[in-house]
């Protein structure tokens, strides 16, 4: 059974040391008993040290929200895995604000080099997937995500494949309101993001993975989420900010625990 992974991005909130820390001291023991669950905090760079820092007596880890695929050069405002390594776990690469015509544009080919370079510094890669709008309504999901996963998957081993993290958010869920139905979502990892890792590393592999879903999770809809076979925990936005993240990831972990 796949161990259950809720990871709280933070996006651009929380920069600031002094309310950083007043809200990861607020959840951070209540958060670390439940430990049926890994648990990830993602907040921005300007406070990743301090809250790792926090964390340090607890189970709770710590994950950055991006870095640059170079390790080090002219790359102004940037981060490198290097830089990250040893001071988080987990690193987010190719999340839909991001990719985004109103993000910095980043593509396939450079997602795949970021996997690489997280990689090759032990990082933890939780890699985005996810169809917008227009796709979903075309009938395009599959292919869509399909190709995704098998471009940020191109050329790694099979032991590198499975230490990786999947989070499948569709693009028109995030920060909506609107969520995926949790049995489109179960479909959608089962196919384009399980079946395609099947034909490149073997069933076993695949079927190791864990796969987040992410895009308007909430406390009262993670339990649904989670009781699909195929969702394996939650890449949390929003919600994430609220000190009753931890009745969420409290909730997932049940859910998960009982089906």
């Amino acid at each position: 059974m796949r161990r259950p992974i809720l990871a709280a991005n933070w996006k651009m909130n929380l920069g600031r040391t002094d309310e950083a820390l007043a809200f990861v001291r607020r959840i951070r023991y209540p958060l670390s008993e439940i430990e049926a669950a890994d648990r990830v905090l993602c907040p921005p760079f300007t406070v990743l040290a301090s809250v790792a820092e926090a964390l340090a007596p607890t189970s709770i880890t710590v994950g950055a929200q991006n870095m640059h695929f170079e390790e080090k050069g002219a790359h102004t405002g940037e981060v490198s895995a290097g830089m990250l390594a040893g001071l988080c776990r987990f690193v987010i690469l190719g999340h839909s604000e991001r990719r985004a015509a109103g993000g910095v544009h980043e593509t396939d080919a450079a997602i795949h080099r970021k996997v690489q370079a997280a990689l090759a510094k032990g990082l933890i890669p939780i890699v985005c997937v996810g169809e917008n709008l227009a796709q979903m309504e075309a009938g395009e999901t599959q292919a869509w995500v399909s190709g995704q996963v098998a471009s940020a998957f191109e050329g790694l081993s099979a032991a590198h494949a499975a230490g990786c993290v999947i989070a499948y958010e569709p693009i028109w869920a995030i920060g909506t309101g609107r969520a995926a139905t949790p049995a489109d979502a179960n479909r959608v990892i089962a196919l384009a993001i399980r079946g395609p890792l099947a034909e490149r590393f073997g069933e076993d592999v695949a079927q190791g993975v864990r796969v987040q879903y992410g895009g308007s999770v909430t406390v009262d809809n993670i339990a649904e989420f989670m009781a699909m076979p195929e969702i394996d925990g939650a890449l949390v936005g929003g919600a994430s900010l609220k000190p009753d993240y931890v009745d969420l990831v409290r909730r997932a972990a049940e859910a998960a625990g009982s089906r």
